[in-house]
């Protein structure tokens, strides 16, 4: 499938979750074998020269695209989640918002000295919450090997906010 057609696999929907906002769902993509097939390998063949170690995944939707890119790499997967969510001790950022503040937590022993890290969302917007993520990594003095995303929402800047580490993203709108 071409990136066209996987674009073709997202849907518009306006005004939610609240007005003014066009809302990307991806659920049409999940639906088609094929597509999400395709989107797996192309996020896999970009990120490969990352040389990751590891996946960190970020909640709820980057759960889906991480645990099918880990496999198809073959490398560990992690959950990144909002405060009070993970079983386990946990360590925890706190990250600002456009209104406020919000914390994401890991597992203790997610995130260890020197390795690795890829960290996967279906989709980078402002990029807070990945750049919030790679804080948390290098806060544990892991390496942010790199970030991969389905979707970029390039008018928002997000990229900007997360450095110099190299990012694949297969669709921009």
């Amino acid at each position: 499938m071409t990136l066209e057609q996987l674009r073709g696999l997202i849907c518009d929907v306006p005004d939610f979750p609240k007005p003014g906002i066009v809302f990307k769902d991806i659920t049409p993509l999940l639906q088609h074998p094929d597509g999400f097939r395709e989107t797996i390998e192309r996020l896999a063949q970009g990120a490969e020269v990352f040389r990751a170690e590891h996946i960190l995944a970020i909640e709820s939707r980057g759960f889906i695209f991480g645990a099918a890119l880990a496999h198809r790499l073959g490398l560990p997967m992690h959950l990144v989640r909002k405060r009070g969510k993970l079983p386990r001790e946990s360590v925890s950022i706190r990250y600002e918002l456009e209104y406020g503040f919000d914390h994401l937590e890991v597992h203790a022993d997610s995130v260890q000295p020197d390795a690795r890290y890829l960290i996967v969302d279906d989709l980078i917007a402002t990029g807070g919450t990945a750049a919030a993520t790679a804080n948390l990594v290098r806060q544990q003095r892991g390496i942010v090997a790199g970030f991969a995303f389905v979707v970029e929402l390039k008018f928002l800047a997000g990229r900007k906010a997360l450095g110099d580490a190299p990012v694949v993203a297969l669709i921009d709108y």
